[in-house]
């Protein structure tokens, strides 16, 4: 048994033990039962024994996530913990994930759970290196999150870092190198398809085909084999550890490199990482301590999930008719659009394809490149604490902690005079822009902590304050048109452009503060009777006036029954811990000053003089109202639960909540005789979120052979309980023509698709002429055999937007993850799953306004005659009966998906072998990243997010599919 002692930093002021079993262990059971020390973890501004926490926290260590090749760190979280829904925004390099804790919370403000790293409060961690996380705790409830008040309806994670501790110096490497591919692609028409099914679509309209020959094409351009390409990841840490007794400390260095499978040249990231963390004890009763870390990106990424352009949506909808590079430009059946002096060609002088027929944003995916080159965006991010701790007797210790954040960012963009297509160019000027920001934010925390044992009572009472400043900073852009240069290469500011061909803009940050102060006892009576009570007071200047402070307030129970005398030993259910608890939670994830009203100028008007003469006056207006009651959302959360351990190697925890929103911020809807710009912001709205989450386990080590499973399983039922009076929906989300595809609706999950519903098809007119109202009229007089039929779900005899319903959540109704390890001898096997079922994703692959845009091959389903089909119209390119321009069911599939996330193994070189070199360990791992995803959607992924905007697929940028070697040495 190894015992590791670590000293937390930031807003954690006590030691905490964490013990690690070797795998050669016989039994779970072998030690005696006062040598073991028990597992704990972070409950924010301390620790507790896991056996008598009482509320819902999910705890990950670094065993659990250090071999996984995630690019951002907040992926390790995916299908780890139940309630915690983890979805990739996409497959780009460097793109982070969409995190929701039980739930949505809120309609429009934020939704994304507080970070807390170190004691830091952090707008997120994809500046943090994962191989330097300890641990992460989520927690869930209200009862473990009411701690951190205000900002804590969103869930909260602790992070907290890797310190070094007394003994040898340790130093360790870990590395790798991968190699991914597009997982899927999909099944597009190829150009003899293509060409057949316009020819249709013009034929059904009695209108001349346009391809006289379309066998003539063959298989013409595959598009996605232009865009896909194989992707490189590497990584490489090295951490440096040790210290004595006085003094500990942990280094690490690391760079991460990625490319992505599309375009690789446009679509990359890159991380540099430093860190430094230190503990030092200065007296018996003085310690001081200290992180630092620094974080360089860079990166470049293309249009990752919508329709209006970019290389994946022009992949898609591109004809395969036009080829991807012109040899003979008089072979062509528009010459005339190659005559421009600003196409692009390749190395060859050939230039790029250009499609006549489907265009606008759509361009060669090879001639767009060249206008993205050279662009990217880049970030330093420096995060630092400095604490204090003064033990001034055996049970109280007070402990003040200095927190940081500095970070600058800005981005480098050319834009080249180009000729895509016709309706997308740029023949004016040029441009050469640069945008810098830099902003700073800082915090002072101060705890004292009261910790005794007398008897079989125990006692932990911890009083604090804070005090924190946000957005202490400012940005500017300058942009030089006219460049004497047409390549990004050689374009630069120390050209000389006249001054009405230069322009800055320049602006600063609204500085924003909150105060807190904060309170909690922690007690259990001979570890049998818990209680956990928490009080925030939180003092915030992004609120009204009557509104600045808000109480959040908190308890929970626990019982430990199998402590209990009359629990009887048995190996059936070695031990149970009941517990419940209710806590109120806020949310202030506004913008800046939303309760403040402002004069802005540009309402001039014109006034007559004395004279009868018009003069214009400079005017100023309120841009909104102001609201000097606005305040805080407020989150009321009831958390029911049972932990148990059975027949000795099980683990299972049951956890039921109701978590209940209201007051929720969101802008309201004024007429236009108010005469306010802006819409004010108010508290309106409920919502209601309710779930079941399970948790189960499995461990046991034989002699040479160990073995864990780890399974989750959530349960998530969203609804919204009011708007404001008066209205019963907010319109979502939009796609192109047919307007809002989603609708926050009272009784319904926030979000929910929303259309039509289609019967089948009419197969033939005699079906059409039947399908009539009350009055014995048509329902659908302009409709054809091969077309929808618009179920009139109102019964009013006519099809209209009466007729829409909801169509299905945009939201997993269930989650689960599982994760299997084995061990023998040296060797180890690593597999990882997670998916999601009961939503729908909307498939909007397709440009509704381009009506020559490719197909997906499903379409090679459509109606073609009385019985071909009853679910796909015919092929149509006036419409009539708006097959494909309203928002239907037609449009929406099942997002369910079962996804081989990792296998990973690993062999670990004899330690005997290594010692010679003065090596204590050397493994070697193999691993397959994203496998195989089970799952009946058609487009590329169907684990889609945009913020709350979950389940619509614009053209995603998928996941790869990526095999990586790695080692991991330690000396």
């Amino acid at each position: 048994m190894n015992v590791k002692i670590s000293r937390s930093l930031g807003m954690v002021a006590v030691l905490y033990f964490t013990a690690n079993f070797n795998a050669q262990n016989t039994s779970n059971d072998t030690l005696p039962k006062e040598q073991k020390i028990e597992e704990v973890v972070m409950i924010g501004y301390g620790t507790q024994k896991k056996s008598n926490v009482t509320g819902a926290i999910a705890s990950i260590k670094a065993s659990d996530i250090e071999n996984i090749p995630a690019g951002k760190p907040e992926q390790v979280l995916q299908g780890r913990a139940a309630g915690v829904n983890v979805i990739t925004n996409s497959g780009q390099p460097g793109s982070a994930a969409t995190i929701r804790v039980r739930g949505i919370t809120s309609y429009s403000s934020s939704n994304d759970p507080l970070w807390v790293v170190d004691g830091i409060v952090v707008d997120g961690i994809g500046w943090l290196n994962q191989s330097d996380i300890e641990s992460m705790e989520v927690l869930k409830d209200g009862a473990s999150s009411a701690i951190y008040g205000v900002s804590a309806a969103r869930g909260v994670i602790l992070v907290t870092t890797k310190k070094g501790r007394k003994g040898r110096l340790n130093i360790s490497y870990n590395g790798f190198y991968g190699v991914g591919s597009a997982s899927r692609k999909l099944d597009l028409l190829d150009a003899t398809q293509y060409a057949t099914v316009i020819n249709e679509a013009f034929a059904n309209d009695g209108k001349p085909v346009r391809y006289s020959n379309p066998a003539s094409f063959g298989a013409g351009t595959d598009w996605q084999d232009v865009i896909f390409s194989n992707a490189e990841r590497s990584s490489h840490e090295v951490s440096i550890s040790g210290g004595n007794e006085k003094s500990t400390f942990y280094g690490s260095f690391g760079y991460y490199d990625q490319t992505g499978i599309v375009m690789s040249d446009i679509s990359y990231y890159k991380r540099l990482t430093g860190r430094l963390n230190s503990t030092h004890k200065v007296t018996d009763w003085l310690t001081v301590g200290q992180t630092f870390a620094y974080t360089h990106t860079k990166s470049q990424g293309i249009n990752s999930n919508g329709e209006f352009g970019g290389p994946l949506s022009s992949a898609v909808n591109l004809d395969p008719t036009t080829p991807a590079v012109v040899t003979d430009v008089n072979a062509q059946p528009f010459p005339n659009d190659y005559s421009n002096p600003y196409i692009f060609r390749d190395e060859n002088g050939n230039p790029y394809g250009i499609s006549h027929y489907v265009n606008q944003e759509m361009s060669n995916p090879l001639a767009f490149r060249q206008t993205q080159l050279g662009n990217n965006g880049w970030s330093d991010d420096f995060v630092a604490n400095v604490y204090g701790e003064v033990k001034f007797s055996k049970h109280f210790t007070f402990k003040s902690s200095i927190n940081g954040k500095k970070a600058y960012w800005g981005s480098r963009s050319f834009t080249p005079l180009f000729y895509l297509n016709p309706n997308y160019t740029n023949l004016s000027v040029n441009s050469l822009s640069r945008t810098t920001q830099e902003k700073f934010e800082w915090s002072l925390e101060n705890t004292i902590n009261y910790q005794n044992k007398f008897g079989k009572h125990n006692v932990n009472v911890l009083l604090g304050n804070g005090y924190y400043e946000y957005n202490i900073g400012f940005g500017q852009t300058v942009t030089h048109t006219d460049l004497p240069v047409n390549n990004w290469q050689d374009a630069s500011f120390n050209f000389y452009v006249p001054p009405n061909k230069r322009n800055t803009n320049a602006w600063d940050y609204v500085n924003t503060h909150k105060a807190s102060y904060f309170g909690r006892v922690i007690y259990d009576y001979d570890n049998r009777y818990l209680f956990t009570g928490t009080l925030r007071y939180d003092g915030s200047s992004k609120f009204g006036a009557n509104n600045h402070w808000g109480t959040f307030p908190a308890f929970s129970l626990g019982w430990n029954v199998s402590n209990e005398s009359f629990w009887p030993q048995n190996n059936i259910v070695n031990s149970l811990k009941l517990r419940g608890g209710y806590g109120i939670l806020g949310n202030d994830g506004i913008g800046d000053f939303k309760f403040a009203s402002f004069y802005v100028s540009g309402a001039n008007y014109t006034f007559i003089d004395a004279q009868g003469n018009e003069v214009l006056l400079p005017g100023y207006i309120p841009n909104t109202l102001e609201n000097p009651d606005l305040k805080w959302e407020t989150t009321s959360q009831l958390n029911i639960a049972a932990d148990l351990k059975l027949f000795r190697n099980f683990t299972l925890t049951v956890d039921w909540y109701k978590k209940k929103t209201s007051d929720i911020l969101r802008e309201i809807f004024l007429p236009g005789y108010v005469g306010v710009t802006n819409a004010p912001t108010a508290n309106i709205g409920d919502m209601e979120n309710r779930g079941v989450e399970v948790e189960l386990g499995y461990k046991k080590n034989w002699t040479d052979f160990g073995f864990s499973i780890n399974g989750n399983f959530s349960y998530l039922e969203n609804e919204v309980t009011s708007l404001e009076r008066g209205r019963e929906y907010l319109d979502g989300a939009g796609f192109q023509s047919m307007g809002p595809v989603q609708r926050i609706q009272i009784g319904q999950p926030y979000n929910s698709f929303y259309g039509f519903k289609y019967l089948g098809v009419f197969q033939n007119q005699a079906q059409i002429n039947s399908y009539v109202n009350a009055q014995g009229q048509m329902i659908l007089p302009d409709a054809k055999p091969g077309d929808f039929i618009w179920s009139d779900t109102n019964g009013d005899g006519v099809i209209s937007d009466l007729d829409k319903v909801n169509l299905g959540s945009s939201i997993p109704k269930y989650t689960f993850g599982l994760t299997a390890n084995v061990n023998y001898k040296n060797w180890d096997l690593m597999v990882f799953a997670q998916g999601v079922a009961g939503n729908k994703v909307f498939q909007g692959l397709r440009r509704l306004d381009m009506l020559d845009a490719n197909y997906q091959t499903r379409i090679l389903n459509r109606w073609t005659g009385e019985g071909s089909t009853n679910e796909y119209p015919r092929l149509t390119r006036d419409d009539a009966n708006k097959n494909y321009s309203r928002m239907s069911d037609y449009y929406l599939q099942k997002g369910d998906y079962l996804r081989l996330k990792l296998i990973q193994i690993g062999y670990t070189l004899p330690q005997n072998a290594t010692e010679t070199f003065g090596v204590s360990k050397v493994r070697f791992y193999v691993t397959a990243e994203n496998l195989v995803t089970f799952t009946k959607y058609t487009g590329y992924d169907p684990e889609i997010a945009a913020g709350d905007s979950f389940g619509i697929d614009r053209a995603f940028y998928p996941q790869a599919r990526t095999f990586i070697f790695g080692a991991n040495i330690t000396f």
